[in-house]
């Protein structure tokens, strides 16, 4: 067997970007290039003073990276959006430390898409088998209860089954252009109620004066950025205790930079003068996806959410030829507007014996209820759409 050298990485700066990219290849999404992992480590927003201590596990080969796990010690559950509490609830009955645990995902962004970057010319299952059993010598070593991939890339799904992974299931939103060009021809897949309702809501947003700008290139600077951070402030404040506001402002500032600006896609709302707006939504693309992320407003408008976070990113997204459109986490409404239920999963490992058996018994079920769930949702959309087939053991 090949001889390794097993790091664990305090931050993403230990491993330099170009060892990065030559590891993750060129079709890595936005949020797991090095650069924004690098721009949450450098503005605090993923640090161990908030509860993120970046703990990337590398192997190394002739002084050179050839696999990564992107991986973060957490000492709590927030900013994961997939809930964990009843694996909580069932450590505290078993006596157990639930915290810290291991994570894998990219901070803060409920994207499907974590998995192990390994090097194309490496042994993809010799690799992974080496990875988790690191992973699950320093749990054991250091008292931690579990680890858990979460929002992970379906191609990974059956690695992870193979070595051990339980998988929980969950749901989230989706938009596919289904071949649509254009939003006309989009919004007519709708029934003919909601197709009115839809028109209705966009109608009032042009009635009120209110324009929509797209931002991008150029027009991302720190200023811009500032203005965005300031209305993702505002929004998480109007949620007190519960806002959820987990990202700096140096982050956004961060995002203004030339090596960020070709993912960004501002909406920007105003009514007399764009460099005045009263609402923005910031959105990611790689060219062939799209993902909303943050939003927020200073004059509660009805209907602007909807436009600024689904309607004008569908419209931008159909006349770019983006593929698909994942809006962010949590809202039903997302239903009536173009959106599928889909499932994401999240695989884990438990180091105690008893909660490992516990949880096993009951996934299965608890997964089978979910499928049903989405599958009931799809069948009251008001649109028409391609529905993928929904497997979820042995894909």
């Amino acid at each position: 067997m090949t001889q390794f050298t097993v790091h664990w990485h305090q931050s993403i700066t230990e491993i330099s970007e170009l060892h990065w990219k030559r590891i993750a290849g060129d079709n890595t999404i936005p949020f797991f290039e090095w650069k924004w992992l690098e721009a949450l480590e450098r503005s605090a927003s993923a640090s161990a003073k908030e509860g993120w201590q970046p703990l990337h596990l590398a192997l190394w080969k002739n002084k050179s990276p050839v696999a990564i796990a992107p991986l973060y010690l957490k000492g709590h559950s927030y900013g994961e959006f997939v809930f964990d509490q009843p694996f909580a609830q069932l450590a505290i009955d078993l006596g157990l430390n639930y915290y810290p645990k291991l994570i894998g995902m990219s901070p803060f962004s409920p994207i499907e898409g974590y998995k192990f970057l390994i090097s194309a010319n490496e042994n993809k299952k010799e690799i992974t088998a080496i990875l988790i059993s690191e992973i699950d010598k320093f749990a054991i070593r250091n008292g931690i209860l579990s680890c858990n991939f979460l929002y992970t890339d379906p191609s990974w799904h059956k690695e992870a089954e193979l070595y051990g992974c339980a998988r929980w299931i969950n749901q989230q939103s989706l938009w596919h252009a289904n071949g649509k060009s254009d939003f006309s021809e989009y919004l007519n897949t709708f029934n003919s109620n909601q197709k009115r309702n839809i028109k209705r809501e966009r109608n009032s947003i042009r009635n009120a004066g209110i324009n929509i700008s797209i931002l991008r290139g150029s027009d991302i600077t720190i200023s811009t950025m500032d203005k965005m951070y300031q209305f993702y402030e505002n929004h998480c404040s109007k949620w007190g205790v519960w806002g959820s506001k987990y990202l700096k402002q140096s982050f956004f500032q961060e995002l203004s930079f030339n090596n960020h600006k070709n993912s960004i896609v501002i909406f920007n709302a105003y009514k007399n003068d764009p460099l005045e707006p009263l609402a923005m939504s910031l959105c990611i693309t790689n060219g062939k996806k799209l993902w909303g992320r943050y939003w927020g407003c200073n004059e509660e408008i009805n209907y602007l959410h909807f436009e600024l976070c689904y309607y004008s990113p569908i419209q931008w997204a159909l006349k770019q030829g983006i593929e698909s459109f994942d809006p962010g986490a949590g809202g039903q409404h997302k239903r009536r507007r173009g959106f599928i239920s889909k499932p994401h999963s999240s695989f884990h490992r438990w180091y105690d014996k008893r909660m490992d058996r516990i949880l096993r018994s009951w996934l299965p079920q608890y997964n089978s209820h979910v499928i049903k769930e989405i599958k009931a949702a799809n069948n009251e959309l008001p649109f028409k759409s391609v529905i993928p087939p929904l497997t979820f053991s042995g894909e």
